[in-house]
């Protein structure tokens, strides 16, 4: 199963994370299929690729928690629906 999640990445106490598409098995900071988008939580600076989010989710991609929260506040399900 493909997942959305995040990735980590930076330095020690100043995190920020990549959204991936990524194989439901592999490890968190693994190969990821494709990376869709970027998080800061320091700052909350979000940077989407909407069309590549839109297409995963509709080839079945599921996001966790933490991604599904995020792409709620970016309104990226409206855009889901309209296209559906």
């Amino acid at each position: 199963m493909i997942k959305l999640r995040l990735k980590r990445f930076g330095k020690k106490r100043e995190a920020s994370y990549r959204i991936v598409a990524i194989n439901s098995d592999a490890r968190r900071d693994g190969r990821p299929l494709e990376e869709l988008g970027f998080y800061n939580p320091r700052t909350d600076e979000t940077r989407l690729d909407v069309p590549g989010i839109v297409r995963r989710l509709q080839q079945g991609a599921q996001p966790t928690k933490t991604v599904k929260h995020i792409l709620e506040k970016a309104n990226v399900f409206e855009q889901l629906k309209a296209q559906a």
